[in-house]
């Protein structure tokens, strides 16, 4: 390796999530999900605060971003998120309203489902015991 790449990515920390309205992701994240809330702080930049989130003890987290025109809400995401029990966290959150796709389970592969934020972006819980 030469010196000017010695310096290399060494994680991914944080992963932005475009939301319409910062205050409903919140709760939807921290009081639905159950992530925690780790930092809220006004950006005039972004038009809104950084807001992050994220399972206790993660070193992965996500940011509640502004949406802007190049970087829309609503949209696959690709994160997918860990759970001890999908069936469980599947039913308790289909009980609360939110929108779940269906409970997949194939042999040898982790219980699964989709999960869409109220702006629609979309996620997948995947059972990790």
């Amino acid at each position: 390796m030469s010196d000017t790449t010695a310096a290399r990515i060494t994680s991914v920390h944080t992963v932005g999530v475009p939301v319409t309205d910062q205050d409903r992701a919140l709760e939807f994240y921290v009081g639905t999900l159950g992530l925690d809330k780790l930092a809220d702080a006004p950006v005039e930049q972004l038009g809104g605060r950084w807001i992050v989130v994220g399972p206790p003890g993660s070193g992965t987290t996500l940011a509640l971003v502004p949406a802007t025109p190049g970087v829309p809400a609503g949209v696959a995401t690709g994160i997918r998120l860990g759970t001890d029990d999908a069936a469980a966290l599947h039913a308790a959150l289909a009980d609360r309203g939110v929108e779940v796709g269906e409970l997949l389970t194939w042999p040898g592969v982790p219980p699964m489902f989709a999960v869409k934020d109220p702006d629609g972006n979309g996620l997948s819980v995947t059972e990790t015991r």
